[in-house]
């Protein structure tokens, strides 16, 4: 089988705008996953009380529907609930935002849980007021040890990202399937955009490797 690479280079300016679309796409919803995710680590934390049911039920239900059917959901159904349709980049953003954010909620509840009780205890015995209870105890080391696992949700997220072409979202599979089904050259382009994920995620998963293997030699 011939490899024309020349189709890549011909349509490079359309897998780029795609690429950075995706991009975009990935960063928004990390960062909106993370609000989420940090409200519903509050509502598990509090252990009782409405937003502790409704923490559960949002991370129960985030996590146990596959993400495609999610995005489907608020792109075909939500406008029955807001009478109006939200545009496939909304519709995807949301929908990868949610799922972020129950996966991150469950990181966020762990790394707070790991930090020992006596550490806590004694910086309140001190009389060391409750912000900073949380600003220069918990937290601290809380966030590194969520790191690896946060690295984890990011690699998922890029992969997730691709499912967005379904609705019609115009980042990096959409631009491919678009341009292939021109062209007839399936075997170069999708080539070409498993190497851009791998270029984005292989990094990732190098990082969060080097990280643990670092954190385990400073607590010999």
């Amino acid at each position: 089988m011939h490899f024309d690479t020349s189709v890549i280079a011909q349509n490079l300016p359309l897998l780029a705008r795609g690429l950075e679309l995706t991009l975009l796409l990935v960063a928004a919803s990390l960062i909106l996953g993370t609000a989420f995710g940090a409200l519903a680590c509050v509502g598990k934390l509090l252990g009782r009380g409405l937003l502790y049911w409704i923490a559960v039920g949002y991370i129960a239900l985030l996590r146990g529907v596959p993400e495609l059917i999610v995005m489907f959901w608020i792109y075909y159904c939500g406008p029955l609930l807001l009478g109006a349709r939200l545009s496939s980049f909304a519709a995807a953003l949301a929908a990868m935002s949610l799922y972020a954010g129950a996966y991150l909620a469950e990181i966020f509840r762990a790394g707070v849980l790991a930090v020992p009780r006596g550490h806590v205890e004694a910086a309140r015995a001190l009389g060391l007021a409750e912000p900073f209870v949380w600003l220069d105890i918990i937290l601290p080391q809380a966030l590194r040890t969520m790191i690896p696992a946060f690295i984890g949700v990011v690699t998922i997220i890029v992969k997730v990202s691709g499912l967005a072409s379904a609705i019609g979202v115009a980042e990096l599979v959409y631009e491919a399937t678009i341009v292939s089904g021109q062209s007839y050259r399936y075997f170069e382009l999708f080539t070409a955009v498993g190497a851009c994920y791998f270029a984005l995620i292989f990094p990732l998963s190098l990082l969060a490797q080097r990280y643990e293997a670092a954190r385990a030699r400073r607590l010999r």
